[in-house]
């Protein structure tokens, strides 16, 4: 009897920071038929989808979709900005971060890593200070991850953009919302955003697989210098097509499901409400982790309250202890999803999403199975974070 291996009934508590739970209306939307995407009937789904995502993003710039991941849109902003050799400056907040500056590089750009403590972000006197000593404007973008889920962290795109004009540098300003859009605030056209990196399996609640870019009006002018190689990415080709975007044919299940996502975000909750739902609920776990804290136990990872993340919460083990034993124990034996660490806290840290599809008994159940597994793992705690959590919770809007 001891041979055999338990398999953890019920549904699957997806607590991962990405993909993330998909609505069922969501999910039977996607299962639409096959279309030709040509005619109207399928232009019309397509439209309206562009233009709640640009509302979404609160913009009114052009706007291009992508068959592929969010990094598909990293890539797209590179290829269409820049020419082999521009200097990029790149905030550093983790993984994401540092990864988008890899590809950078991999695509023969250069980068200026503004380093930082992974546990408190880049200063913006360092960002300042950066932008001020480029005197010949060698820096052509300036390249900010709003959420960074790998550290729990966020940077606010209006103090990119004030440290810009303050200064005078004509660099563009790029923002990653991959994980940050409809989860909280994103205010393109006020933050003078020329190029904005999303995806759709965040906040979106959709599958994996559709990526997007706004462009302004100083981009669309930059796009027209660059000289990086480009073909499936091409603004340029893209805008010669029905469609203005999609070198192919594109994802038109996906879209049935987008329409379906902007209703619920914008009509049947209203983005304020998603907004304040996401705030409560990640507020909710980081009582629970404070909680946990006592008795040498696990921490917020993200040292800084300004820069807490709505998205995602990662939570930094004692010592000596090891986060995926952590994580084993909620999947294999309480059916639990919860992020891992990622770069230099692997092992150090697991990660709980609490975004898009999500409400207080998701998070409590989440929380109650986080404390189990624990407990499980032999990493030490201070009991009582789910009571923690639920006294927040019990105070109402």
């Amino acid at each position: 009897m001891s041979d055999i291996v338990r398999k953890p009934r019920g549904r699957l508590f997806f607590a991962n920071p990405g993909p993330t739970n998909i609505p069922d209306s969501i999910l039977h939307a996607v299962s639409h038929v096959s279309v030709d995407w040509y005619p109207a009937e399928f232009m019309g789904i397509y439209n309206g989808c562009r233009e709640g995502l640009k509302r979404l993003m609160k913009t009114r710039n052009d706007l291009v979709f992508h068959t592929g991941s969010g990094h598909g849109a990293w890539e797209s902003a590179l290829v269409n900005l820049f020419s082999a050799g521009d200097l990029l400056l790149y905030p550093q907040t983790g993984n994401f971060s540092d990864r988008w500056g890899q590809m950078a590089r991999d695509l023969g750009l250069r980068t200026n890593v503004l380093e930082c403590d992974w546990r408190r972000g880049v200063e913006m006197s360092a960002v300042r200070a950066a932008l001020a000593a480029d005197t010949a404007h060698e820096i052509k973008g300036v390249c900010v991850t709003h959420n960074e889920t790998s550290t729990g962290m966020t940077l606010d795109p209006g103090d990119f953009r004030a440290a810009l004009d303050a200064t005078g540098h004509p660099a563009l300003l790029l923002v990653d919302t991959i994980s940050s859009l409809a989860c909280m605030d994103f205010r393109n056209d006020e933050w003078r955003v020329d190029c904005a990196v999303g995806g759709s399996q965040k906040g979106m609640m959709l599958p994996t697989g559709l990526s997007f870019n706004t462009i302004s009006e100083k981009a669309w002018a930059a796009s027209k210098q660059s000289t990086l190689p480009k073909s499936y990415f091409s603004w340029a080709n893209m805008m010669k097509l029905p469609h203005k975007s999609f070198m192919g044919t594109p994802p038109t299940s996906l879209f049935y499901g987008m329409q379906e996502a902007l209703r619920l975000l914008l009509e049947d909750e209203g983005l304020d409400n998603v907004f304040a739902r996401h705030t409560r609920l990640a507020t909710a776990v980081r009582c629970a982790v404070n909680q946990w804290a006592g008795n040498g136990g696990p921490q917020l990872f993200c040292l800084n309250p300004s820069r807490y993340s709505d998205s995602v919460t990662t939570v930094l083990v004692p010592e000596g202890c090891d986060a995926n034993k952590v994580r084993a124990a909620a999947l294999d034996r309480f059916n639990v999803s919860l992020g891992g660490g990622l770069s230099r806290l692997a092992g150090k840290a697991f990660r709980i999403g609490h975004l898009g599809d999500l409400n207080e008994p998701m998070i409590l159940g989440t929380l109650g199975a986080v404390e189990l597994s624990m407990k499980v793992a032999g990493v030490p705690y201070s009991t009582g974070g789910v009571d923690a959590a639920i006294a927040y919770l019990a105070q109402g809007e």
